[in-house]
């Protein structure tokens, strides 16, 4: 499948799911569309991924694509407007659009209209399946080892983490899976439900329902979200921890990070006191540990300080850590 992401002006450190699709995704990537870096290439900014140029617009893509993917998710998951020609340009070429937005584009009145005109599909990653409901509590019987990315806030890498690890244990032999909770990991494996979306007495059951249809694996590795003291997002986090019911933990942190992003006025604890939140709201359902740890060290340059920052957090948490995109994941697979 032959692709195009759209990022403009957040490319690469605010477009989470571009990112995520471009080194996760199996799919070829034809262009990112980014205004503010219109001429150069992903690699320019990311050498570690999949190389694309990026392009100022729709109309700068080079030959056909089957999807135009919206790679940005902000706060709220509206639609900017600035997006619409691009939208409206990729329909009018015949190309389905996926959205991971709480704006529904398929409820659009005009870029429905358009995608039925030109026989295009719109989908919308986040509108979650409508027969859901309620947990049972039954995950924790599974004879699956079910491990959970837990964060100190958003955007501190537990996608990253999960795909990284993922990778890395079907490189071992492992036989493992992924479990999707937001649109980026949705979008990576063509399947899945995005859990902030859903009704919040049946997020817990949505995760319980996508951790027990992969339990013929001997791991999974389910995609965190948020973090237990986020202002914002801590109910989502909660869900997920309860709904998996996991068997351990992988405590993700962004080096330098003092502060929730967005959310400057609330200071982020010190990591060890996130093991011991996590562990004991597990405790009463399933108990679990926090067996490893994940450090994004992306805003440090030198790979000497970046592998002394991962010491000192582990030591911190008391547990083996790695950066798993700049070095390898092998301490948390050991540790597992």
């Amino acid at each position: 499948m032959r692709i195009a992401i759209l990022a403009h002006e957040k490319f690469p450190h605010d477009a989470k799911t571009a990112v995520g699709v471009l080194r996760y995704g199996d799919q070829d990537v034809a262009a990112v569309l980014d205004r503010e870096h219109a001429g150069s290439r992903v690699a320019d900014h990311l050498p570690d991924v999949q190389d694309a140029p990026v392009v100022a617009g729709i109309e700068d893509v080079p030959d056909e694509i089957d999807r135009l993917i919206i790679g940005i998710a902000p706060i709220g998951g509206g639609l900017d407007d600035s997006w619409r020609p691009d939208i409206n340009g990729a329909i009018e070429r015949g190309t389905d659009v996926v959205a991971g937005l709480h704006y529904f584009l398929s409820e659009d009145e005009e870029l429905s209209r358009l995608a039925d005109e030109y026989g295009v599909e719109l989908w919308d990653v986040r509108k979650p399946p409508a027969d859901l409901g309620v947990a049972d509590g039954t995950a924790r019987d599974l004879d699956a080892e079910i491990v959970l990315t837990v964060g100190t806030d958003c955007s501190t890498g537990k996608m990253t983490t999960t795909w990284s690890l993922l990778e890395a244990a079907r490189e071992r032999g492992w036989d493992a899976a992924a479990v999707p909770t937001g649109q980026t990991g949705v979008m990576v494996e063509g399947s899945g439900i995005v859990v902030d979306r859903t009704i919040s007495d049946f997020t817990a059951g949505a995760v319980e329902r996508m951790v027990e249809e992969r339990a013929d694996h001997d791991y999974l590795f389910v995609e965190g979200q948020g973090s237990i003291t986020h202002p914002a997002y801590s109910g989502v986090t909660l869900s997920i921890l309860h709904g998996s019911m996991p068997d351990a933990l992988v405590l993700c942190h962004e080096a330098g990070r003092e502060q929730i992003r967005k959310y400057e006025s609330f200071p982020i604890p010190h990591p060890a006191e996130y093991v011991d939140l996590y562990e004991s709201l597990a405790a009463p359902l399933h108990e679990t540990d926090v067996v490893a740890g994940s450090l994004n060290t992306r805003f440090v340059e030198d790979d000497a300080e970046a592998r002394e920052a991962v010491a000192d957090y582990g030591a911190a948490i008391d547990a083996p850590a790695t950066d798993p995109v700049r070095f390898d994941a092998d301490e948390v697979l050991d540790a597992l």
